[in-house]
């Protein structure tokens, strides 16, 4: 599988990584094992998941099968993430304290001694972000952590948390996990510009639209009984009601013309059209099954051309807000 730099101080990493959010939940354990083992078989190398995922039962099973495999820890990025509610572990936010507390949790759960990538999984308005520069400090002085990371965090965000850990004389986060898809790409206006200015890298989660950009969902059809939104129309980021817009069904649309014209699946096309754009270094995918990933492993190194990406760029370019965005282009063009 091709590898890439994670940002310009990062480890290298698979251009498609693992995301084991249904690990515990949509996967039981013999599953998310399964998963895992297709993932490595195919040469994934970044394995991301997070403390509140399945409240601590995701990074449990990844414990049990890394304990299972003990040749692989040294060719594996495992990355997790904390900030959100966890049983058994009060304080939830950024605050050092319990930064500390909830890594020590999370080394436990995983049966590591030290993290490759520890990301804050958002922003913690209560708590300044000089406090998360001194976490890293003391957490990669101890060899806890390898390098620090950010997630769902804004540009702003971004940029003081950066500048903090340069203050400090620490390395920076050298990674953002925004969400960013054919559906999704107003990351492009700051955040994947930040990224790429700071020399951090993104490892994005959502490439395929909680389902929408597999293909299993068509303008005027029902809702397939096992699917996610078969289950539950008014689930999350991706209910019906959401995402059930004519924008979003002319990027589908399209999507399912350029993958049946170049051979692919709709999944395999919008991953590849993700992996590609500037800034990304990975494009996280889950399974709830090791027969689903293996379609979108199948994506790892494929390549659109350029006549597919400027059609999907075109049919999913989001409408720019006029200010500051539209404003700074316009005067960026005339002076």
């Amino acid at each position: 599988m091709e590898l890439r730099r994670l940002g310009a101080a990062g480890p290298e990493i698979s251009r498609l990584a693992l995301g084991a959010m249904t690990f515990g939940q949509e996967a039981d354990e013999h599953a998310s094992h399964a998963i895992l083992d297709a993932f490595v078989e195919a040469g994934g190398t970044l394995i991301d998941t997070a403390d509140v995922y399945g409240d601590g039962r995701s990074e449990e099973i990844i414990g049990r099968w890394l304990k299972a495999r003990p040749e692989l820890r040294d060719r594996l990025v495992i990355a997790t993430k904390a900030r959100f509610p966890i049983t058994g572990q009060p304080g939830a936010g950024l605050s050092r304290e319990y930064l500390h507390r909830a890594l020590e949790a999370s080394l436990r759960r995983l049966g590591l001694d030290r993290i490759d990538v520890y990301q804050a999984h958002g922003p913690d308005p209560r708590v300044p972000l000089d406090e998360f520069a001194q976490f890293a400090e003391e957490a990669i002085g101890a060899g806890k952590i390898t390098h620090s990371g950010l997630s769902n965090f804004t540009g702003w965000q971004i940029v003081l948390a950066h500048a903090g850990c340069v203050r400090r004389g620490v390395e920076a986060p050298i990674s953002l996990q925004p969400q960013y898809s054919l559906l999704v790409r107003e990351p492009e206006w700051e955040l994947l510009p930040a990224v790429e200015s700071l020399g951090m890298g993104a490892m994005v989660w959502g490439p395929l639209g909680a389902g929408w950009l597999t293909g299993k969902y068509r303008r005027g059809e029902g809702l397939p009984s096992d699917s996610r939104l078969g289950d539950d129309p008014d689930r999350g980021l991706e209910a019906l009601s959401r995402r059930g817009t004519d924008r979003t069904w002319r990027i589908v649309e399209t999507l399912l013309d350029v993958a049946d014209q170049h051979g692919f699946t709709p999944a395999q096309t919008a991953l590849a059209w993700v992996m590609d754009r500037p800034g990304v270094s990975a494009a996280l995918v889950g399974a709830r099954t090791a027969g689903q990933l293996r379609d979108c492993l199948a994506a790892a190194d494929l390549h659109l051309d350029p006549a597919a990406t400027q059609r999907l760029d075109a049919v999913s370019e989001p409408p720019t807000p006029d200010y500051p965005y539209a404003f700074i282009a316009e005067i960026s063009e005339t002076h």
